[in-house]
């Protein structure tokens, strides 16, 4: 028998309401939720049907996932009042909470083959931060030798795919990062699709593997062309290699006959 204090059946039936509400609201599904409050389905089933109560264990993950307090705390008048989370990003990037996502805020070395080199490492600096204006996470680009090109946008991080998107639109011109949720190191590997900019005013559509990995302060890290020889080639050409490898990105061509 779990020895985690459970909340009172008549708190539970109230707090299974409440998280059913937020589960349709978000169009999320129970495997998801479950998932991101790192508990079993089994036992969220069971106390969302009220056939075993919330532990206080499984309630405090449920509000970490949910960014917003589903228990009932008096306030100065002695009235019950709910603590909500108003850090709520918009429906269109995935009607996250603040609170449930800040693992991802952070610098990342940002990795993807040279345009101009199809043999060396593009590497600079990408920031995702939260931003009060539009209530949402958002990226920004810096270090690039290509100053003019560097993007800046929302983050989307919708719970049915999985994935993150990082969102640049210029005047209905798109440019799109998807990537995995972070992995054990905190990396996140996927696909970037961008127009490549040729001779004069010519713009190519073009897809190409993307790596984001955290900066550590304990390590020197290295932006700009990484060509051959360079002392950090072999590790990012690597890292960049994985996107495709394991795969967690497929880059599909024709078949020729």
């Amino acid at each position: 028998m779990s020895s985690d204090p459970q909340v009172s059946n008549g708190a539970s039936l109230s707090i299974a309401l409440r998280v059913r509400e937020e589960i349709a609201r978000r169009r999320i599904t129970r495997q998801q939720l479950a998932v991101d409050a790192r508990i079993s389905l089994s036992t969220l089933e069971k106390a969302l049907s009220g056939r075993r109560p919330f532990t206080i264990a499984t309630l405090v993950r449920l509000e970490e996932a949910l960014g917003l307090s589903l228990r009932d705390r008096p306030n100065g008048n002695g009235a019950a009042m709910a603590e909500t989370i108003t850090s709520l990003a918009p429906e269109n990037l995935g009607s996250y909470a603040r609170p449930a996502v800040t693992w991802i805020e952070g610098s990342y070395l940002t990795l993807r083959p040279s345009f101009g080199d199809s043999s060396a490492v593009y590497a600079y600096r990408t920031e995702i931060s939260w931003d009060e204006g539009t209530s949402s996470l958002t990226f920004r680009e810096s270090e690039r030798m290509d100053h003019a090109f560097t993007q800046w946008g929302q983050v989307s991080i919708p719970h049915q795919s999985g994935h993150i998107y990082l969102i640049t639109n210029r005047h209905g011109q798109f440019r799109l990062v998807v990537v995995s949720r972070p992995l054990i190191n905190g990396e996140m590997l996927g696909i970037l699709t961008t127009l490549q900019a040729g001779r004069g005013a010519q713009l190519t559509p073009v897809s190409t593997p993307v790596a984001l990995i955290p900066i550590k302060k304990s390590k020197k890290v290295h932006f700009g062309r990484i060509a051959k020889g360079h002392s950090a080639y072999n590790e990012y050409s690597s890292a960049l290699r994985r996107t495709v490898d394991e795969p967690f990105a497929l880059l599909l061509s024709p078949s020729r006959r």
